[in-house]
């Protein structure tokens, strides 16, 4: 029987939980995280993240997973240390705050010299290669996830393709067992550069990010215009080279990764010439700005957002886009809620949290959503959404 490996996640948010899941199926996994209920949840066979494989797989599967908040414990004996810990972007220096990439990377080689790190956090274009320079190591490899949230497992179950930021032995290893633990096969595999591995992580977002951006844009014309958008855009769609993927209008793209993503490739460009990538970012501001302005037309005495959440099947509000059509009607004066089951917060923002759906639904004139919902159709004519075809 083939030696079960000890393989470390570091970080229990949607990258991490699901990597764990993953690879507890055939190794051995501890998860170190910083929080300790997070640890906690882990013990108990529970998952951080709201996913329903996962949560699936840690009741019904049994995998070999625990979890530690001592990362003694966590890296001493480990074949492989993978980092998944945030990175968010700074706006007073422009780049993402790789804080805690380096603190894990710098104790795992402290503790365990030998052992290979993975890094899954989004770094900028350039970071493994100084890391690999400052430790005198090739055993430092970046290798981008893929994810959605709501169905982080399913896409490391059946991955769309593993790229891997080097071709070392160890790099090779971790391949094969990403491959091993999936459910498909003939997996496409790019070993590559680092910094080549970290370019397509950026490239990869931002065009999701323009998908976003363009089918925006068109629904705005075809409001002003008073056009059905679903019908030109189900027509244009129909063209292969376009396709379907993306093109279901929003109030703009939000959540963890497409905001600071699109902000940090644009940032790596400095001198070279585009506009491309800073029209994206530019247009997902102008969109906000334009919702806004069609909400406030409708003179509503209170405006209720239902859900911050960016998307069905997601716990995240982070860059939500609701959040900043809400700061902006806020700065307007006019009087907003929030119906946010998540929240246990009394407000965010100016905004009032009513946890109660039928005082929510009563104490607001209009309501926004994201995405529909069947909760709302005793009050759809409330209901100002662009969600044109009942999808993310």
């Amino acid at each position: 029987m083939e030696k079960r490996l000890k393989i470390t996640v570091v970080g229990a948010g949607y990258v991490g939980m699901s990597l764990s899941v993953l690879l507890a199926i055939k190794n051995k996994v501890i998860v170190h995280d910083i929080d300790p209920k997070r640890v906690e949840t882990i013990n108990k066979k529970k998952s951080t993240v709201k996913d329903p494989d996962i949560e699936n797989y840690l009741s019904d599967i049994e995998l070999d997973i625990t979890a530690t908040l001592d990362k003694e414990e966590a890296y001493q004996f480990a074949d492989f240390i993978v980092v998944c810990t945030p990175t968010n972007y700074d706006d007073s220096t422009n780049k993402f705050d790789t804080g805690s990439v380096d603190q894990v990377v710098n104790d795992a080689v402290t503790i365990n010299p030998k052992v290979t790190i993975v890094i899954k956090s989004t770094v900028p274009i350039g970071y493994t290669a100084l890391l690999q320079n400052k430790y005198s190591t090739d055993r430092i490899i970046f290798s981008p996830e893929f994810l959605r949230e709501g169905s982080a497992l399913y896409d490391n179950l059946y991955p769309s393709r593993i790229v891997i930021g080097s071709n070392s032995e160890s790099a090779i290893k971790f391949a094969n067992i990403l491959k091993e633990s999936s459910k498909s096969e003939n997996i496409k595999t790019f070993f590559l550069d680092s910094q080549e591995a970290e370019t397509i992580k950026l490239f990869s977002n931002t065009y999701l990010a323009m998908r976003v951006a363009f089918f925006n844009e068109l629904d705005s014309f075809a409001l002003t215009k008073e056009l059905d958008t679903e019908s030109i855009i189900k027509a244009i769609c129909e063209d292969p080279r376009i396709g379907t993927g993306y093109n279901n209008p929003s109030f703009g793209y939000g959540g963890y990764c497409l905001p600071k993503d699109t902000k940090q490739l644009l940032s790596n460009y400095e001198s070279i010439p585009q506009t491309m990538i800073k029209s994206i970012i530019d247009s997902n501001r102008i969109r906000k700005e334009f919702i806004t302005e069609q909400i406030v037309k409708r003179e509503p005495k209170a405006v209720g957002f239902y859900r911050l959440v960016m998307k069905e099947g997601s716990d995240n509000i982070r860059s939500s886009a609701v959040l900043g059509i809400m700061k902006r009607l806020n700065q307007r004066g006019i009087k907003t809620l929030a119906y946010e089951p998540l929240i246990k917060e009394k407000k965010i923002f100016e905004s009032e949290i009513i946890n109660d759906l039928d005082s929510f639904k009563q104490q607001s004139s209009l309501i926004i959503s994201n995405r529909a919902s069947d909760e709302l159709d005793d009050v759809s004519e409330k209901v100002f959404s662009r969600d044109i075809f009942g999808n993310d």
